[in-house]
């Protein structure tokens, strides 16, 4: 598996630093509110997960299970699976893996505020300004990465690599085969 790794963007030790810094600004942020955490399945795991441990406020969390790509190509198409969250005059704080073309979380932050949101936050481990094609900008980025495809950390292809410890580029040869 890390045979497949071309090269390590973001290393675990990064991870580490970037978690701490982000979940201590949205402390600070939102202190005496209780937001709602909202994490995009599945990439999020990891991240949130790290994140809450830095997040010293009152809070709670639920997950929606959100899907835009097919290997390594964004479909164009969002969907959601499931039932949106009850965020009827909640702060949320919506939290994913990497923004890349925007559309997920432009979709996703949309249906929140049609369902009663009183405020939505975005929240990203990673950003790829290159990708974007929807003009949405999230409060707490952790990193920039270029555009090349990452994996690890949450992140995957074909829903392999989620598991390693790092953000990693993707050998070409891998997803092109």
């Amino acid at each position: 598996m890390h045979d497949d790794i071309k090269k390590i963007s973001v290393s675990e030790q990064e991870i580490k630093e970037i978690v701490k810094r982000l979940g201590t600004s949205i402390s600070k942020d939102f202190a005496g509110k209780k937001p709602l955490f909202i994490g995009l399945l599945k990439g999020c795991i990891p991240f949130m997960s790290d994140l809450l441990k830095y997040v010293d406020i009152e809070c709670t969390m639920e997950y929606m299970k959100v899907s835009s790509y097919d290997g390594t190509k964004s479909t164009g198409c969002v969907k959601v699976d499931g039932k949106t969250p009850d965020v009827l005059g909640r702060e949320v704080i919506l939290i994913d893996d990497i923004l890349d073309t925007g559309r997920t979380l432009d979709s996703v932050k949309k249906l929140l505020f049609e369902a009663g949101a009183k405020s939505v936050t975005i929240c990203v481990l990673l950003d790829k300004p290159e990708g974007r094609v929807v003009d949405i900008t999230p409060a707490y980025v952790g990193g920039l990465v270029p555009n090349e495809f990452v994996v690890g950390y949450g992140l995957d292809y074909n829903e392999i690599y989620r598991n390693l410890p790092y953000i990693g580029v993707l050998k070409e040869e891998v997803y092109k085969k």
